[in-house]
């Protein structure tokens, strides 16, 4: 499986569990390699590809980080989208 469509499956994953569960990066990559059988380093690697360029971020509350699809107000914030 290439790199775009991992990064694809793991979009789509972040997002079924938007507004019902906060995921932790843990929950990301065991998900991901369980449902395509791909390495959790690959998988791994895939996500961090993801959040440096914006399509994914982390987030910090109640002493937990998650990871999660970022809002328009912070891509524009970080200068990602005008």
């Amino acid at each position: 499986m290439e790199t775009a469509e991992l990064q694809d499956k793991i979009f789509a994953f972040v997002q079924a569990a938007k507004g019902k569960k906060k995921l932790k990066e843990k929950d990301i990559i065991n998900g991901m390699s369980a449902e395509t059988g791909i390495d959790k380093d690959v998988v791994k690697k895939a996500m961090r590809g993801m959040i440096d360029v914006g399509r994914l971020m982390y987030s910090y509350g109640g002493g937990a980080s998650s990871v999660e699809i970022p809002s328009e107000e912070y891509l524009r914030e970080k200068g990602l989208i005008k």
